[in-house]
């Protein structure tokens, strides 16, 4: 699995998101991976995760509502994301 740190779209980060998640879901990938590659897109790319407090559309449209949970959550255990702002208290995935 090749992941970069820097994105040129949004597409392009939602099909790094899809195969890292994808990857842990099908054991492919350890825990420690998947959330170090989550945190190393966010961090480099958050104009692309993130607009106005809730994930962007094109990554709603592409990565679908259970990888986005899994992403969320990763972001909010190590502090990138407040609990509060996250797209799950705007009633997006619940």
């Amino acid at each position: 699995m090749n992941i970069k740190r820097f994105y040129k779209t949004q597409r392009e980060l939602a099909l790094a998101l899809n195969s890292i998640v994808d990857a842990y879901w099908q054991d492919e990938v350890d825990e420690a991976t998947l959330f170090k590659n989550v945190q190393d897109i966010y961090t480099n790319n958050p104009d692309k995760v993130l607009k106005n407090g809730d994930f962007t559309t094109v990554l709603r449209q592409q990565c679908g509502k259970r990888r986005l949970v899994v992403v969320e959550r990763i972001l909010q255990m190590n502090g990138l994301l407040q609990d509060d702002s996250s797209s799950t208290s705007h009633g997006g995935y619940q």
